[in-house]
């Protein structure tokens, strides 16, 4: 097995110490800054969705205020506003590089791009169950945790897929410029000193990863679909 793995891609061998390390920090990378990203859409995705001008709770203030910010972060290019965040993720972490240092910025590229996702899902609830949920005196927070969340499973596991394969794009960005990673490892390790067997690797990684998640949503959002969440009782 040995002499096969050094045959086939002798440079990620001959670097597989730092090869293990980088997975393990695209690894953190992905699960710190997508656990924060998704806790943090879904809390903006339903305030958005609860202070629209049609909402169960309208507040133009709080709506327009939190929809400009969305708008104006996801439309910075990530590889910019990593590079303008870093006064602010040195103040919060006290590094701009490594692991650490790249929590910030993805977690700030990622958070607008779910929001809006949260958003589209929570619109496809139907308003007839809102209006019915309204009807037996349920509150605001009945509502989004009887009737939006619970409704709009399917919609959420198929937009939590979506941006968790555009967050594993993300840091391998954020590796380009320091944050460590297989992107970092590819360009450092394989496309500066001309080692394509360790280019071929990170990229045959990354597939079978974002494959493994795609499979995974896709099965969890079959089993959920058509299922009846709505409650009687609120």
């Amino acid at each position: 097995m040995e002499q096969w793995l050094k045959g086939i891609m002798p440079n990620v061998y001959a670097y597989s110490g730092r090869f293990l390390e980088s997975c393990e920090a695209t690894l953190l990378m992905f699960l710190i800054s997508g656990v924060i990203s998704f806790f943090l859409g879904v809390f903006l995705g339903v305030v958005l969705t609860v202070t629209r001008e049609d909402g169960i709770h309208s507040n133009r203030a709080v709506f327009h205020t939190l929809n400009a910010v969305v708008n104006i972060l996801r439309s910075i290019p990530f590889i910019i506003l990593l590079i303008f965040l870093i006064p602010f993720t040195r103040l919060v972490v006290s590094t701009a590089i490594g692991v650490k240092g790249a929590i910030v910025p993805l977690v700030f590229g990622t958070t607008p791009f779910f929001t809006r996702q949260v958003e589209a899902a929570l619109a496809n609830v139907s308003p007839g169950k809102i209006e019915a949920a309204r009807s037996m005196g349920s509150g605001t927070l009945g509502i989004v945790f009887r009737v939006y969340l619970h409704e709009a499973v399917p919609d959420l596991i198929r937009v939590t897929t979506i941006t968790a394969v555009s967050l594993i794009g993300l840091t391998t960005m954020a590796g380009a410029v320091g944050a460590g990673g297989l992107g970092s490892f590819a360009i450092n390790y394989g496309q500066n000193q001309q080692h394509q067997d360790i280019v071929n690797v990170c990229v045959l990684i990354l597939l079978l990863f974002v494959c493994l998640l795609q499979s995974i949503g896709s099965c969890l959002a079959k089993k959920t679909t058509n299922r009846s969440l709505f409650r009687k009782r609120y």
